[in-house]
């Protein structure tokens, strides 16, 4: 069994969260892999350097500059300092990017209605599962931020939740996997304005129904979107839920 956990949200930007979450992260007992973002860090940095920041459903615009930020955050700092947590935690992490062993290529996206510039679209057939599983199987816990690259020498800037889907129904073809999507709510909101309207299961008519009703967030979609094909293509099972609660019952599990 593995557990793939994709952390996101403001738990990254808290130092107290982040550590918390870690302990957790470290304890779990079976082989597991860490997809994290780090948007908000990105948006800052943007911001700071005057950078224009464009996001569409959740997603974000990705031009040259733009791009060279995600490098810099995604890759570089956020990246190693949580392999750096890990290791304290004595969890043998190591950073990857999609380049890194090449064990994620992804396409860049076209050009349609609109340009996401640098931006990849990834599926489970661009992921190398037997590398991923080889160093799992060394003892070592991939930590995996999100940029993939084309093949051709260029880095993308990649969609965190479409990563950890992507990684979870690639290796679930070799192995059962549990996909956990953990961020700073306790789950799926059936209200956006009332915390504690959690949604126990949702499934896809659920979701269509509350999409429908303009009562999904921006940033929830995609990672439903996600939850959804990743459930729906052999991943065993497929929880949203609150960073605090990763070793708790809880959350919404994908049906």
């Amino acid at each position: 069994m593995i557990t793939i956990v994709k952390i996101g949200g403001h738990v990254i930007d808290d130092e107290q969260a982040l550590a918390a979450f870690l302990d957790d992260f470290a304890a779990l007992p079976s082989k597991k892999i860490l997809v994290h973002g780090g948007g908000k860090l990105a948006s800052r940095l943007c911001e700071q350097l005057h950078i224009p920041i464009t996001m569409i459903d959740g997603r974000r615009v990705t031009d040259r500059a733009t791009l060279d930020v995600a490098i810099m955050t995604y890759g570089g700092l956020i990246n190693k300092r949580i392999v750096a947590m890990l290791n304290a935690r004595q969890c043998r992490a190591i950073g990857l990017s999609g380049a890194d062993a090449n064990v994620m290529q992804a396409t860049k996206r076209p050009v349609g209605a609109i340009d996401y510039g640098w931006v990849g679209d990834i599926t489970p057939l661009n992921v190398d599962s037997n590398t991923l599983l080889g160093l799992l199987n060394l003892g070592l816990t991939p930590i995996v931020c999100a940029l993939t690259h084309d093949g051709h020498g260029n880095m993308l800037n990649t969609n965190a939740d479409s990563i950890a889907s992507a990684l979870a129904c690639a290796l679930a073809t070799l192995t059962p996997v549990n996909l956990v999507y953990c961020f700073e709510k306790d789950g799926v909101l059936s209200d956006v304005n009332d915390t504690s309207s959690v949604i126990g299961t949702i499934t896809r008519p659920d979701y269509e129904r509350l999409a429908s009703q303009g009562a999904v967030a921006r940033g929830m979609k995609p990672k439903l979107d996600e939850a959804f094909n990743a459930r729906e293509s052999g991943v065993a099972s497929v929880i949203i839920k609150n960073a605090n609660a990763l070793l708790k019952a809880g959350g919404t599990r994908i049906d």
